[in-house]
């Protein structure tokens, strides 16, 4: 580690599959333990078509090779006390902008300075590759990780975790029942999840991943019930995008179309860039409300956020046809 800037090297890997997530696997390599993609390929038939990783898979394999994990919400000095003691901490920040199927991604964090939060970056493969350091300003990091409650994994030997002063148990249940529960809603379980996140909350009632997340699957059944839960999850955490969008288009579903405009406009101001698709249902909206003038700014929004949008022609149209 530079004494200066607090920097962890990290190895260079590029292999993962859906149950070994990347930041996990270079985690792991970072502690000299090689989880065996074999058996993480084999688990990861059970998820055949799922496109994307299953974080909780990759902890429970490093637990079972001997890296304990403990997952857990926390602030950026837990997170640089973390690298100080040489480890790596892996935190959830939003989705990639204009990639509208990724809501979440998963970094690995590799040191940091005064002013920055620098991320692992590898270009090129593990023989070609260099690691570089993503390098982020300190109140950007927040500004993004706030959004996702702050969550953070940490994976090492347990004697290099007990050097860390030591969460809250029930905290650390509650986020790692939260991993659990979108393994359950990946496999369609969607009634197991529900059971995971209500004992999430018993453990950690203002938890807003668990809070976030029960708001979601209520909202899929139209229950108004789910407008508690987002709720909840707005009070615990200011700046939940997530629960704001989703509550968002529970009254949009019931044509409560002012509702609907004043959540859409609050999850744009915690993150306008986020997503592109927000503009595009706020600008349906803003149609319904006689705002024309609106409904156009919106599309425009959408289309130069959302480059390669399948509806570019459609929408531009409806801009045509607004314009008069």
């Amino acid at each position: 580690m530079s004494e200066e800037d607090h920097v962890l090297f990290l190895p260079l890997v590029d292999e993962e599959a859906t149950c070994l997530p990347l930041p996990i696997n270079v985690v792991s390599r970072y502690w000299n333990v090689q989880l065996p993609m074999k058996e993480a390929l084999d688990v990861s038939r059970r998820y055949a078509g799922f496109a994307g990783s299953i974080m909780i898979e990759g902890i429970e394999l490093a637990t079972r090779y001997g890296l304990p994990c403990v997952v857990t919400r926390a602030t950026v000095q837990t997170l640089k006390t973390a690298i100080d003691v040489g480890i790596p901490p892996i935190v959830i920040l939003p989705g990639v902008p204009g990639v509208p199927e990724i809501t979440q991604h998963a970094s690995v964090v590799s040191g940091y300075d005064e002013d920055s939060i620098f991320h692992y970056v590898q270009t090129g493969t593990e023989e070609e590759g260099v690691q570089q350091e993503g390098v982020i300003p300190t109140d950007v990091f927040e500004q993004g990780w706030s959004e996702e409650g702050r969550l953070m994994i940490l994976v090492a030997p347990a004697d290099v975790m007990s050097s860390l002063p030591a969460s809250a148990p029930a905290v650390s249940e509650a986020c790692r029942l939260c991993f659990d529960a979108e393994r359950s809603i990946i496999l369609n379980d969607k009634q197991g999840a529900s059971t995971l996140l209500q004992e999430a909350l018993r453990l950690d009632p203002e938890n807003p991943a668990a809070l976030q997340m029960l708001g979601g699957l209520l909202n899929e059944q139209n229950s108004s019930e789910c407008a508690r839960y987002y709720n909840r999850c707005i009070q615990a955490n200011s700046r939940a995008y997530l629960a704001y969008n989703g509550l968002g288009n529970y009254h949009l579903k019931n044509s409560r179309f002012a509702e609907a405009e004043s959540c859409y406009t609050q999850a744009i101001a915690i993150n306008p860039k986020r997503s592109a698709r927000i503009y595009k249902n706020r600008a349906y909206l803003r149609e319904k409300q006689n705002n024309a003038d609106g409904a156009v700014d919106d599309l425009r929004t959408y289309l130069r956020n959302l480059p390669g949008a399948p509806d570019r022609g459609a929408m531009e149209k409806a801009i045509r046809e607004l314009c008069g």
